[in-house]
């Protein structure tokens, strides 16, 4: 299927510092491009894959798991590691999922991680009627779009969900909430104070469960869910940069003394 426009992949060979940006559920890279743009005209090595069964049609998704879709960031990941001295992971709601169970399975390997609205539950009512619901409901309504600026550019993704992929998140948010304890790395949440798609106790249990000692909450008060695209775009762009150059600074000097 030829795919969605805006919604292809993108790379860029910067410096030996490699960023991974993850984008969300039923939406595409379109909507973290500015922010990987930016962060590429900053000098990092920058990777923001299109996962599975997304950027194409709605149909595509449904034969998909979470499995596909870690797994295609998993493997970006080790791209990464391999030409880079050190990698920091990012994602926007289940792209921020997914780059935590990188950072709680990669450990070491991932030098620190940056979320903006991040998700770590479900629906319980909705959650509970799922595993039911999905043999005999096709779809519903979709989630992308949820974005405050006036004139933005619309989110690229699709108008509807599939109710088997919903059951796969379902699934990925509960197994990656188990493993919150297990993220180590230093961390940058940034979160919406309005969320119309994932509520605001989720970037609470992530600052509550993980196991981080250098930990930086923003919240940001005028975008809602796809921050990436609203008010605060600017503000996302300028905080990562400056929370990944304070990691590697300690890092740097680190390696400096161990060579003298």
């Amino acid at each position: 299927m030829p795919l969605l426009s805006g919604a292809e992949p993108f790379s860029h060979a910067g410096s030996s510092t490699g960023v991974l940006l993850c984008h969300g559920f039923t939406g595409s890279p379109q909507s973290l491009r500015p922010w990987a743009l930016e962060l590429a005209r900053r000098g990092y090595s920058v990777s923001l894959p299109l996962l599975p069964g997304h950027g194409t049609r709605w149909q595509d998704l449904r034969v998909t798991g979470w499995q596909d879709w870690y797994a295609a960031v998993d493997r970006e990941l080790r791209e990464l590691t391999d030409r880079c001295a050190q990698v920091f992971v990012c994602g926007l709601s289940m792209g921020g999922t997914l780059a935590l169970r990188l950072a709680a399975r990669h450990g070491d390997r991932i030098a620190g991680v940056a979320v903006v609205n991040p998700a770590i539950t479900f629906p319980p009512v909705r959650g509970f009627l799922l595993p039911v619901l999905r043999h005999l409901v096709a779809t519903t309504s979709g989630v992308t779009g949820d974005i405050r600026a006036p004139g933005a550019a619309p989110e690229v993704g699709y108008d509807r969900v599939p109710l088997d992929a919903a059951d796969e998140l379902r699934r990925l948010v509960r197994l990656v909430r188990g493993e919150l304890p297990q993220v180590t790395q230093p961390l940058l949440l940034m979160h919406s104070a309005v969320d119309h798609v994932v509520p605001p106790g989720d970037s609470a249990l992530v600052l509550g469960s993980v196991s981080s000692t250098d930990v930086t909450e923003l919240v940001l008060a005028d975008s809602y869910h796809v921050a990436t695209l609203d008010h605060d775009a600017e503000r996302i762009f300028q905080e990562t940069d400056a929370f990944i150059t304070r990691v590697i600074r300690p890092a740097t000097r680190k390696t400096a003394s161990d060579g003298t």
